[in-house]
C-alpha cells in the first residue's frame, strides 16, 4: 500500500512539473540555410512573469524568422497587453509571423479588432490569407498564411460533422501556390492531404497539443481537440505527398508524457 501511495505522489509531482515548469527545445535538421522557430498553441500559459523563459530559449536559437501557428491566446480573452509585449520581444529576435487559430477566429469583431491593432502595433506580420516572398541567406522562401473557418473546428456548437476545406475554397482564399519554395502557416495539421494537393513544400501546424497525452514509447497522441481519439496527426514530421508537415505539440493546456515544446527547424 505504501509503494502504490508512494506513486500516485510521483506520478502527481510528475503531473505538476510538466505543466508548470517543463520548456523543451526540439530540434529538426530538413536542410540547411534557414534556421525557423515555430510557437504554437501558449494560450494562457507564461512561462516566467513575462513570458521571459520563453523568449530567451528562441532568442539563444538564434533564429531568422519566428513562426506563430495561432492559439497564442485563448477565446476568453480580453485584454491583448500581455501577448502584445511578448510579440514585441520576440520581433527583437527575429521576424514574427502570425496566423489565426480556432481562439482567435472564434473573436467578436470588436476583440478580433483589438487582437490585430495588438498584434501589428508589435511589429508582428499577421498573414491574413495571403503570401509574402522572403530573402534569407541567400534563399528566396514564400511564406503564405491561412485562416481556417470556424466550421472545421467546431459547428453549430458540436464536433459532429465538421466542415472539411477543399482545394478550391483553398485557392479562392490563398490563391494558388506561388512558384518556388514555399512554407504554409496553418493552425490545423488535419488537412494536411489538402496542403499538399495545394502544393506547400512545407507546412507549419500546431492545434493537437501533441494529443494532449502521449502514449509513453510509441510518440502517439491520445485525443485531438474536437473529442477524437488518436489523432491520425499529434506531433512531428509527417510527410504527406511532397509535403513535410512540422506539427507542433504547443506550449499551453493540460499534458501528460507530452511536454511543451519550442521546435526549431533547418530548412
Amino acid at each position: 500500500m505504501k509503494n502504490i501511495i508512494l506513486l500516485v505522489i510521483l506520478f502527481g509531482l510528475y503531473v505538476l512539473i510538466e505543466n508548470r515548469f517543463m520548456l523543451r527545445v526540439r530540434r529538426e535538421k530538413l536542410g540547411s540555410g534557414v534556421r525557423i522557430a515555430h510557437v504554437a498553441d501558449l494560450h494562457k500559459r507564461r512561462f516566467g512573469s513575462n513570458n521571459e523563459r520563453l523568449c530567451g530559449k528562441i532568442a539563444a536559437e538564434k533564429p531568422d524568422i519566428i513562426l506563430v501557428s495561432g492559439d497564442i491566446v485563448s477565446r476568453s480573452c480580453t485584454d491583448f497587453s500581455r501577448v502584445g509585449s511578448l510579440l514585441r520581444t520576440l520581433s527583437q529576435t527575429a521576424p514574427v509571423y502570425l496566423v489565426f487559430g480556432n481562439h482567435e477566429t472564434d473573436f467578436s469583431p470588436e476583440r478580433r479588432a483589438a487582437f490585430i491593432r495588438a498584434v501589428k502595433d508589435s511589429g508582428t506580420v499577421l498573414l491574413e490569407n495571403e503570401t509574402v516572398q522572403l530573402e534569407i541567406n541567400g534563399r528566396t522562401l514564400n511564406l503564405s498564411g491561412i485562416e481556417l473557418e470556424k466550421t472545421v473546428y467546431k459547428k453549430n456548437n458540436s464536433y459532429r460533422k465538421l466542415d472539411v476545406p477543399d482545394i478550391e475554397e483553398f485557392n479562392e482564399k490563398l490563391g494558388k501556390k506561388p512558384d518556388g519554395e514555399t512554407v504554409l502557416l496553418v493552425h490545423n495539421p488535419l488537412f494536411a492531404e489538402l496542403y499538399a494537393q495545394w502544393g506547400a513544400d512545407y507546412a507549419v501546424t500546431g492545434h493537437v497539443h501533441g494529443g494532449a497525452v502521449m502514449i509513453p514509447f510509441t510518440g502517439v497522441g491520445l485525443l485531438s481537440p474536437e473529442r477524437k481519439l488518436l489523432p491520425k496527426y499529434s506531433k512531428g514530421i509527417y510527410t504527406v505527398g511532397k509535403t513535410k508537415l512540422l506539427l507542433s505539440g504547443g506550449l499551453g493546456k493540460f499534458r501528460l508524457f507530452n511536454p511543451p515544446e519550442i521546435v526549431i527547424y533547418e530548412v
